[in-house]
């Protein structure tokens, strides 16, 4: 059975760093991703990884501000975020692909997580 399991979420003020965690279990992944998703908006894309290369895919809105990493060992997926603005505020979902696609749209997602909230204040 499949699950991933966020964590690290929480109330931090602006200008700070929170770190998620995504930890799979059940199989591994072709890649993992972060979306994030604000009250009364879609669900958008934040970053992403394939696992076998280490590729990493960045939203305009967070590049240079988060990194996300992997652990094969763990079967993890980091999301390291700084200069937090409370504009980052919302819950933030995990999700993991199975097979080769383009890993930035919410359907080229498998498995997803339960959320974890951010909230970032002025």
């Amino acid at each position: 059975q499949v699950q991933l399991v966020e964590s690290g979420g929480g109330l931090v003020q602006a200008g700070g760093s929170l770190r998620l965690s995504c930890a799979a279990s059940g199989r591994t992944f072709y890649a993992m991703g972060w979306f994030r998703q604000a009250p009364g908006k879609e669900r958008e894309f934040v970053a992403a990884i394939r696992w076998s290369s280490s590729t990493t895919y960045y939203a305009d809105s967070v590049k240079g501000r988060f990194t996300i990493s992997r652990d094969n060992a763990e079967n993890t997926a980091y999301l390291q975020m700084n200069s937090l603005k409370p504009e980052d505020t919302a819950v933030y979902y995990c999700a993991a692909s199975q097979s080769v696609r383009v890993v930035l749209r919410r359907l080229d997602y498998d498995y997803w997580g339960q959320g974890t909230q951010v909230t970032v204040s002025s």
